[in-house]
């Protein structure tokens, strides 16, 4: 089981600490325990590289991305990137708090997307602390993004930080504050992941498990309506684990959607169940779970002959992204829950990726 409570104490010294603490240029964090690894960098607060066991033992690098870090800051897949201020997609790039219209920058269309054209995995972050060998390796990154970033209110310093757990566990901690107004804040984690590894193919035989009974319905944008439906009896389906193709092309284009987690799912470290992967040809299984009341599932329906690392090729469903945190377009819908953070209040979003294999 992770426990928060040291990383949080930390946090709060960060954000007195940050005025002192500087970061020169972009560079690459590892953090190893035994056979799993994890390589970073302070660009984007972005996962470069998951390396784990097999079930023969064979060591691969499991999510997607490139192969220089130049290539990461001309990335508009979001590969292993923190995105925010806020992930997702706001409708019509706009939204009302407390009386006040803000309009931000679109990206997608009259939409705005994982916080804009310059969003928290377009900007440099800096390392504040970095453990990367023994007990509990981590690294800590942080970010202050100023008022009127990309159109939002306020001043927002937000951290971000990785650790090995144990022998199996990755945990990602990501926390903000509003330091002066009222803000939406909805952090993510945009890895693309492929249990065969990275240039095995498509992930279209790797068999899903969401633990969400329901979905926030979309319209042709791709923006929620504001309303919920269940998943039963639809492709959107994965309530019992079945292989992400099974039902793949009753869709235009392949999953993009957003789930209501169970709350009936909470294990003894109190975050939700979210979801499990699972690839047979590796035997590698993914468990991840959650403080976020959502999952969107993304199945990489946009890529195509994007050049990758080691001289892989992604195309289409080379990969696919379990986006745990808010509902998108919250600001826009009161029924959906609050992403509002206010002074004094802190954002907190937890995540653990366990791996484990089977024959």
């Amino acid at each position: 089981m992770a426990n928060f409570s040291p990383f949080f104490c930390f946090v709060f010294a960060a954000f007195a600490l940050i005025n002192i603490s500087s970061a020169h240029g972009v560079k690459v964090y590892e953090i190893k325990k035994g056979n799993f690894s994890v390589k970073l960098t302070n660009w984007g607060a972005t996962i470069l590289s998951v390396v784990v066991p097999d079930k023969n033992g064979k060591l691969d690098d499991i999510v997607l991305g490139y192969d220089t870090l130049e290539a990461y800051k001309n990335d508009t897949s979001y590969f292993g990137a923190i995105v925010g201020r806020v992930a997702n997609r706001i409708g019509r790039a706009q939204f009302t708090l407390n009386g006040t219209t803000y309009k931000l920058v679109a990206n997608e269309g009259k939409n705005t997307l994982h916080g804009g054209v310059r969003g928290f995995s377009d900007v440099l972050w800096k390392v504040i602390r970095y453990v990367p060998e023994g007990h509990s390796p981590h690294v800590t990154f942080v970010y202050r993004s100023p008022d009127g970033d990309q159109g939002f209110p306020g001043n927002l310093l937000t951290t971000v930080s990785y650790t090995i757990d144990g022998e199996e566990t990755l945990s990602v901690t990501m926390t903000a504050k509003a330091m002066d107004k009222a803000t939406p804040v909805n952090l993510a984690q945009h890895t693309y992941w492929n249990l065969g590894g990275h240039k095995s193919g498509d992930i279209l035989s790797e068999t899903v498990q969401i633990f969400g009974s329901q979905i926030t319905l979309l319209d042709s944008q791709l923006i929620p309506t504001g309303k919920i439906a269940p998943v039963k009896g639809t492709p959107y389906d994965f309530m019992q684990p079945r292989t992400v193709g099974s039902r793949i092309k009753q869709l235009s284009n392949g999953y993009d959607i957003n789930y209501v987690l169970d709350v009936d799912e909470v294990g003894d470290d109190q975050l939700k169940k979210a979801a499990t992967v699972y690839d047979s040809r590796s035997g590698r299984m993914m468990e991840l779970r959650t403080s976020a009341p959502g999952v969107q599932f993304y199945t990489a329906n946009n890529l195509k002959d994007t050049k990758g690392k080691d001289g892989a090729v992604y195309k289409a469903h080379a990969g696919l992204c379990l986006e745990t945190g808010g509902f998108p377009d919250s600001v826009n819908h009161p029924n959906f829950p609050s992403t509002i953070v206010v002074p004094g209040k802190l954002y907190q979003h937890l995540m653990l990726y366990t791996f484990t294999t089977t024959k």
